[in-house]
């Protein structure tokens, strides 16, 4: 299959793009500054732009965008929806817009987080983001056309990145990179849609 990944110059992309491309398919990389395409998850005409440059792709892998850290007695709408650009309404402009252009029986997969289920101090915005990434994918599971399918994987801290997080959230407990990746590998290659991949180590 041809994958699209968004985002796959990243942590998780630099794990999971030369495991799709063991198991045999053809991923082309798609970042903001970086990869064989380039888009922006804040501006709609460079996702436009990127459908129209790779073509009727069989899956889109989104693993860009993260939330910002915040501070809830100070936050602000307008911060919250600035946080929100990429995070989220990126992520479902990925699909919006890609059911117009993929290939029939296309796969998307998104990235939220475990701030949906669990709440921690400084992440509002994460955990309004995720939540609604959730909703999202229960409802596109059921409305995409011409068999596509929808899934999003909810990571809890990533193992390559405890040293980069592990003070902003002492105790929470990793998931390996390696379990990370098989989760968005069964959701290329699999079956199902309409889930939420809990992966909290």
């Amino acid at each position: 299959m041809r994958i699209v990944v968004v985002g796959g110059g990243g942590t998780i992309g630099r794990r999971l793009v030369p495991a799709l491309r063991s198991n045999g398919h053809d991923v082309v990389v798609a970042g903001r500054t970086s990869g064989d395409v380039h888009v922006d998850l804040t501006s709609h005409a460079t996702i436009e732009a990127m459908y129209r440059e790779v073509g009727a792709v069989d899956g889109v892998v989104s693993i860009a965008a993260h939330g910002a850290l915040d501070e809830f007695k100070t936050l602000t709408s307008d911060a919250l929806h600035e946080n929100m650009q990429a995070k989220f309404f990126g992520q479902v402009d990925l699909v919006l817009t890609g059911q117009h252009h993929c290939a029939d029986g296309a796969s998307f997969t998104l990235t939220s987080g475990i701030f949906a289920d669990q709440a921690w101090p400084h992440v509002t915005g994460g955990g309004v983001i995720s939540g609604a990434l959730h909703s999202f994918v229960l409802s596109a599971a059921i409305e995409l056309p011409r068999g596509m399918r929808i899934n999003v994987v909810s990571p809890t801290m990533i193992g390559d990145s405890v040293a980069t997080f592990d003070e902003h959230f002492p105790g929470m407990r990793p998931v390996p990179m390696n379990e990370l990746v098989d989760h968005y590998l069964r959701c290329v290659e699999g079956d199902d849609t309409g889930d939420i991949i809990r992966a909290y180590g």
